[in-house]
């Protein structure tokens, strides 16, 4: 299995998914559905300090690389563009 790991003080997050429905039971469609800036860490760079994986986090709305890899789509962004951590 290969693995992604970011350099330096990058770290690799994978957004959560959209909200589907309402808490009513009502479907959002697609092109109205707002894009999380919530995220599951995956990997961290070497020089990250705050950060580990399997953090919860909420990244800064236009930040980072999207990548898509094996499927699934991932963000790598810089460590300062992380905003806080979920707990």
């Amino acid at each position: 299995m290969t693995t992604i790991k970011p350099l330096a003080r990058r770290v690799l997050i994978e957004p959560l998914k959209a909200v589907e429905k309402t808490s009513s039971g009502l479907f959002i469609p697609e092109t109205a559905q707002s894009t999380p800036q919530e995220a599951n860490v995956i990997s961290v760079g070497s020089e990250v300090k705050d950060l580990a994986v399997g953090d919860r986090v909420i990244y800064s709305h236009y930040a980072g690389t999207k990548l898509d890899y094996d499927g699934r789509s991932y963000i790598v962004v810089e460590e300062i563009d992380v905003i806080c951590v979920v707990k």
